[in-house]
């Protein structure tokens, strides 16, 4: 991809075809400068995001949305807008992907495939479009391990939550994943589930450590970025 820096793991992961997002992915000549603002906006937003900044996140995904709008292509739009709806999936929010709606006509089939995926309605003739780091999972949830990058693994973790297909190890994983990356928001959501669940389940010492790790994050405020 002919940009300055390498990309970074949660565009390389987040959506389909996200290593060429806003990239030619040609070695020469240089990549314009739309495409190198729109990735760190894109990159920025969705860190901001996950550790809770939803100030730095609102004003870095319009900058990434302006500059991709300049070349007025539906598809490299609409994949700033799923990067930005998966990290939602990985936090357990499943509002629908509304920006993304109004450009699914014009994109192609991997884009759509992975829209229907992350709103867990994904047909299984279309799992094959899918990035790889989901398809194994969205044949056998017991894959989700095996996923390397952090944000895909929550992505997958969130997608089998919203499908009913989180069991208490698909959980777990999502718990350590979020802790271990630091990424405030999707750890708050995923301790809750665990509460709810070791709370159904009677377990009250279980529950009173949860409540305090809970209160811990929860003291915890959004690093301000520059």
């Amino acid at each position: 991809m002919s940009i300055a820096r390498r990309p970074g793991p949660l565009l390389r992961i987040a959506g389909p075809a996200l290593l060429c997002l806003l990239a030619a992915c040609a070695s020469t000549p240089p990549a314009p400068d739309w495409q190198m603002n729109a990735k760190a906006a894109s990159e920025a937003s969705i860190s901001a995001y996950l550790v809770g900044n939803l100030r730095v996140d609102a004003a870095q995904l319009a900058r990434a949305r302006a500059e991709v709008a300049r070349t007025g292509r539906a598809d490299l739009l609409a994949r700033v807008e799923l990067a930005h709806c998966a990290a939602q999936v990985a936090s357990l929010v499943f509002t629908p992907c509304g920006a993304f709606e109004p450009l699914r006509a014009d994109v192609p089939a991997p884009e759509r495939a992975y829209a229907d995926y992350l709103a867990g309605r994904i047909a299984a003739p279309e799992v094959a479009r899918l990035p790889e780091a989901h398809r194994a999972v969205a044949a056998n949830p017991a894959a989700l391990g095996s996923i390397g990058d952090p944000l895909a693994r929550l992505i997958a973790a969130g997608v089998l939550f919203q499908t009913g297909h989180a069991d208490p190890q698909v959980i777990q994983t999502a718990i350590e994943t979020a802790s271990a990356q630091g990424w405030r928001r999707p750890l708050l959501a995923w301790l809750m589930v665990q509460l709810q669940r070791v709370e159904a389940a009677g377990a009250a010492d279980d529950a009173q450590q949860l409540r305090r790790r809970i209160a811990i994050v929860e003291q915890a405020t959004a690093a301000p970025r520059p």
